[in-house]
């Protein structure tokens, strides 16, 4: 009886693992479909690094170029993760490894309120308190990529937060009291051991916070700007996922512009997939480098 109650079980798991990884396939399959005819018309070069986007016949000739989208995309996500990087690991060590338990649950839970405010109300709070600064500051309009990067970190910090916490959170008690009772302080213990330990959670919640970061709409389409140019720190820009929020709706059915929208969003998918294995890669390499620091 109970080896069969254990034949059931696992077979419920594979059953929702099966789920999971043909929910993926197909997603991936569909996205798929519906960006290959855009490669009829366009060729894959003049798609990835065109810089012109005119999916409108204004007088010229049509053009499909998502070069600018793809950079902005990398410069929006990758300035909002290395500000949420530094703020979110000093601020998890100090709730995992400084502060009383009884302080430490209430600001994890202040932490957790914060991360389910959608993304619009952060875009909201950015054109009311961001824009206005880089107003101040001779930036038109106010929208930037930095103004975007800035709430978009701020956006990322309680998921890294609560990631990174929990791993340290778990070293600290694993190697604390072994440390503390040979009178090493806790502050020693957090740099040399603590931090070099979770240098694989650390790059796990980088990994998922690209990811999302990646993929943010609202709150970034609302202070980008959504201007196709190259971006600059100052400057406005727009990223795969504005265009495709911004353009879909009004997009006919089976057109080329159809179909180059979702050969973008299949391009963002692709960039997050080799994002996540290149880093898989790394990761895969530090129990050996770790190893090797403490022979």
């Amino acid at each position: 009886m109970r080896k069969m109650e254990n034949r059931l079980f696992i077979g419920c798991l594979l059953l929702l693992l099966s789920l999971t990884v043909f929910l993926l396939l197909f997603v991936m399959y569909f996205i798929a479909r519906e960006a290959l005819p855009t490669f009829r018309e366009l060729s894959l070069f003049s798609f990835l690094f065109g810089e012109r986007w005119m999916p409108v016949d204004l007088g010229g000739e049509k053009a499909f170029g998502i070069f600018n989208f793809i950079a902005a995309t990398a410069a929006v996500s990758f300035l909002a993760l290395i500000f949420a990087a530094l703020l979110s690991i000093g601020a998890a060590l100090c709730l995992s490894c400084f502060l009383r338990e009884e302080l430490r649950d209430f600001l994890c839970s202040v932490i957790d309120i914060l991360a389910g405010i959608p993304s619009v109300i952060y875009g909201f709070i950015g054109i009311e308190l961001v824009t206005p600064l880089f107003i101040r500051a001779g930036v038109h309009t106010g929208s930037c990529v930095l103004a975007a990067s800035l709430v978009l970190s701020v956006m990322l910090l309680p998921f890294m937060i609560a990631s990174l916490s929990e791993s340290f959170r778990k070293l600290k008690e694993r190697y604390y009291p072994g440390a503390e009772a040979m009178g090493i302080s806790l502050s020693y213990t957090v740099r040399s051991l603590i931090l070099p330990q979770a240098a694989g959670s650390i790059l796990i919640a980088l990994i998922l916070a690209l990811g999302r970061a990646m993929g943010e709409t609202m709150a970034v389409m609302m202070l980008v700007g959504n201007a196709n140019l190259f971006p600059r720190i100052l400057g406005k820009a727009e990223t795969i996922a504005s265009l495709i929020a911004l353009e879909m709706g009004s997009a006919e059915a089976g057109s080329t512009h159809y179909h180059a929208l979702f050969a973008a969003g299949f391009v963002l998918l692709l960039f997050l997939f080799l994002i996540n294995f290149t880093i898989g890669l790394i990761r895969s390499r530090l129990p050996d480098i770790e190893e090797e620091r403490y022979l």
